[in-house]
């Protein structure tokens, strides 16, 4: 009987495969790394076919877990946002490697944009604000760089095809029969209409301001909806696709955030704090976002963002450029011991500063440096400054006149007690950690049972999480003096 739902969670640094069944516990997990590429800096890419390849790998090795294709009744999928492919219509084989959201090669292009004055229009319009970051011209720079004879004319003329990842792992899914995205992801590339329904669509005024032709743009469905069915020859049975969801607003509707002021934050190689707003289109003075949060057939919510660029890359820096620690978990130890940070801050603008700086051109800095300085003191500033920039984002939130009670986390850096703690003495919040952590996968699966009839908003609302609540412990007036280290710190890497 198909009584599960396979889920692909294609995330920044490894795609994975896991089957949830009906009453979503997870039954199988695969999980392949995809390389990441530094060609120059501020360029990350990755190579689309490997994305496309291991995506099929971890699949199949999930379904043989579970014992095979009859037990799945869908697919669901969640993926790295504002991530950009361009791809052949006809051969399905991408022009030039994905473009990362990370990636900061347009920085100039959008500055042009800034400087003649449409931030505003920009803003309006999509939500958004004119940054690297989004998909619109990473668009154009593949069409005005990429060294295939007269790209930009095969797109006009309708030959090219634009995707953020869940679209080409659609298209590639179907065998080329289905060209479409989400409406979470949609709302991510400065090119759509901020809305839901009928109110949202492709913006004819952005892709000319982009020169980005519509002949290339997907078509736009709810989260929860009919992508189409998988070549039979893929897992040995068609399956129907049957959710799509950019991985924060999966996470979103994984954490059950599905009424206003509801919040959840992810920590993965970025951070990113999502608050449902209801169904009237967010607008934000403190230089938020304003996105779609999830849409299905019979319900939906906008929702307001702000991102964080690096959160988990700066443990990875940590443990893999600098060896300072052999893995993870070692950082919870080397932070513990120490009673303070000693008066050393790491701002991480590895790739830029996101929310609320949007600053393509900041590069990270480490400051407070003594002769009594460790490698435990450089550890622990790399997981304080994911609790500070969490900080700043609330703060925005508030001033924007959104109130977050209480966060709601997930991801892989939220398995670090220390951190947790750490962040609600920050933030002055409690923390809630769920026991199970994959919300974005969670999410996508929910969204599929949606598509199903297995269930609907308001159950999967109510449902029950088990976790771990963290309160506030630290004094006022220690944690004032962290932030104002913290402010002294950013305002040097701003300068």
């Amino acid at each position: 009987m198909a009584d599960a739902i396979l889920v692909i969670d294609e995330g920044t640094t490894s795609t994975r495969a896991i089957v949830f069944d009906r009453d979503f516990n997870q039954v199988s997990l695969a999980q392949e790394e995809v390389p990441l590429a530094y060609p120059a800096d501020g360029w990350v890419e990755q190579d689309g076919e490997t994305i496309w390849e291991k995506t099929v790998e971890v699949c199949r090795k999930a379904l043989a877990e579970v014992g095979g294709v009859e037990r799945i009744a869908g697919i669901g999928i969640t993926n790295q946002r504002e991530t950009t492919l361009v791809w052949d219509r006809k051969t399905g084989k991408p022009l030039a490697p994905a473009i990362i959201w990370q990636d900061r090669r347009t920085a100039s292009a959008c500055d042009a944009l800034k400087a003649a004055g449409h931030e505003d229009a920009v803003q309006a319009e999509t939500g958004l604000l004119i940054d690297p970051y989004f998909s619109g011209t990473k668009i154009a720079w593949i069409l005005d760089t990429v060294t295939v004879t007269g790209a930009r004319e095969r797109a006009e003329a309708g030959e090219l095809a634009f995707g953020t990842i869940e679209t080409f792992l659609i298209w590639h899914l179907t065998g080329g029969r289905v060209h479409a995205t989400d409406v979470s992801n949609a709302s991510r590339t400065l090119l759509y209409r901020l809305g839901l329904g009928e109110q949202g669509g492709w913006s004819e005024a952005m892709c000319n301001l982009f020169r980005v032709p519509m002949n290339m743009l997907p078509d736009v469905r709810p989260n929860a909806a009919d992508f189409g069915l998988s070549d039979e020859a893929l897992f040995g049975k068609a399956l129907p696709i049957l959710s799509a969801a950019g991985d924060q607003q999966s996470a979103l509707v994984g954490q059950g955030c599905l009424s206003p002021g509801m919040a959840k934050i992810t920590y993965g190689t970025g951070a990113f704090l999502v608050a449902n707003s209801g169904t009237e289109k967010p607008e934000s003075k403190n230089r938020l976002l304003g996105t779609v949060g999830y849409e299905t057939a019979v319900a939906g919510a906008m929702a307001l963002e702000g991102s964080i660029f690096n959160a988990g890359t700066v443990v990875k820096w940590l443990r893999d450029d600098l060896g300072l620690i052999s893995d993870a978990a070692e950082s919870e130890a080397m932070a513990e011991a120490l009673p303070g940070n000693g008066g050393v801050y790491i701002v991480p603008a590895f790739t830029g500063l996101g929310a609320p700086h949007w600053n393509a051109d900041a590069r990270g800095t480490i400051s407070g440096i003594t002769r009594a300085t460790t490698a435990a003191h450089l550890v622990r500033a790399g997981l304080e400054a994911v609790a500070y920039q969490t900080r700043d984002l609330l703060d925005a939130f508030e001033a924007d006149g959104v109130e977050i009670r209480e966060l709601r986390v997930d991801g892989g850096m939220v398995a670090n007690d220390w951190l947790m703690q750490f962040l609600s003495d920050i933030c002055d919040r409690p923390v809630v950690r769920p026991d199970y952590r994959e919300m974005t996968a969670l999410g996508a699966a929910a969204l599929a049972a949606m598509q199903l009839g297995w269930l609907d908003a308001a159950a999967w609302q109510a449902r029950e999480a088990k976790g771990v609540r963290f309160e506030p412990e630290m004094d006022e007036e220690q944690r004032a003096a962290l932030l104002k280290g913290w402010s002294a710190a950013l305002r040097r890497t701003l300068a």
